[in-house]
């Protein structure tokens, strides 16, 4: 963990939980995407940064998830490097607080404050085409999270955060973290049809070819709307949906679950609505979903 991996004549990543990629702006000088989950995380990177005797300019962030900003606040720390981030990701990444906020849907209970969803704050810039290094490409990637992006360095690799989930993650889990699941899957599509020297998924692994994982991470999306609208052949409030799901795909509920996965398929609720596949009902002064 934590090996230094090169794909291109600049362009590297290193293996981590969720992959950062590197890219040397000149024989000293590189930049970051994404800074690994956290503290720790970015020691690693330092050491890394030092054995090379490579000097951090910046990070760019494809999205404000802790397990991809964590680092961000000891390396700009240690290194005084700027950090950019795009769109509303900007404001979670300098308001990690947002974060549990927005998958609780209100105050968050100590149980959500932890590292795993709530990074230290970091002093972030807005990202923009005047920003980036010469040559580089910013790909957006909705979907997954509000504005998240890939990038495309200028040596032909294609990094693309947490649009795609690896085969045995999604075998093993069936329901991965969506934000708008309409968004993810227009987004699906447009990466199956990429082309790149490597893509590098921050999830799975790094590869010349992404067009099959695409198109399994499209099916098995559009399997859990299905079973969805299975579930509600009757009248189901959102915690009976919940309570289905996870026992139909062999998870443990536990707090963190609760709030990933249940934001998840609150939005795969809005999408089956507003494409006409789910009705909604109050009755009893409760929501009901149905087919």
């Amino acid at each position: 963990m934590y090996e230094l991996i090169q794909v291109a004549d600049r362009t590297y990543y290193i293996q981590s939980p969720a992959k950062i990629g590197l890219y040397r702006l000149s024989e000293h000088d590189v930049c970051l995407i994404d800074s690994g989950s956290d503290k720790d995380a970015g020691r690693k990177v330092r050491q890394i940064l030092d054995r090379n005797n490579w000097q951090l300019k910046a990070i760019y962030n494809t999205h404000s998830n802790a397990d991809h900003i964590g680092g961000n606040k000891y390396l700009q720390n240690q290194t005084g490097c700027r950090i950019y981030a795009p769109g509303i990701e900007e404001c979670f990444t300098r308001y990690p607080v947002l974060e549990p906020s927005f998958l609780y849907g209100g105050y968050p209970m100590k149980d959500l404050r932890h590292k795993f969803l709530m990074a230290e704050t970091s002093d972030v810039l807005p990202l923009s085409d005047d920003v980036i290094p010469e040559g580089f490409e910013i790909i957006p990637l909705p979907g997954h999270f509000f504005d998240m992006v890939g990038f495309r360095t200028p040596d032909d690799v294609v990094f693309l955060a947490d649009c795609l989930a690896s085969r045995e993650t999604l075998s093993k889990y069936g329901i991965p973290f969506i934000y708008d699941v309409a968004a993810y899957l227009e987004t699906l599509e447009m990466v199956s049809g990429l082309e790149a020297k490597v893509f590098v998924p921050s999830h799975a692994e790094a590869s010349d070819d992404i067009s099959e994982l695409a198109r399994f991470n499209i099916e098995k999306t559009e399997e859990v709307g299905e079973r969805i609208v299975e579930l509600c052949s009757s009248p189901l409030n959102f915690e009976t949906i919940l309570q289905k799901l996870f026992t139909f795909y062999g998870l443990t509920m536990n707090m963190q679950q609760y709030v990933l996965v249940g934001s998840t398929v609150r939005s795969y609720l809005s999408w089956l609505k507003d494409s006409g596949k789910l009705n909604t009902e109050f009755r009893g002064n409760m929501l009901l979903w149905e087919r």
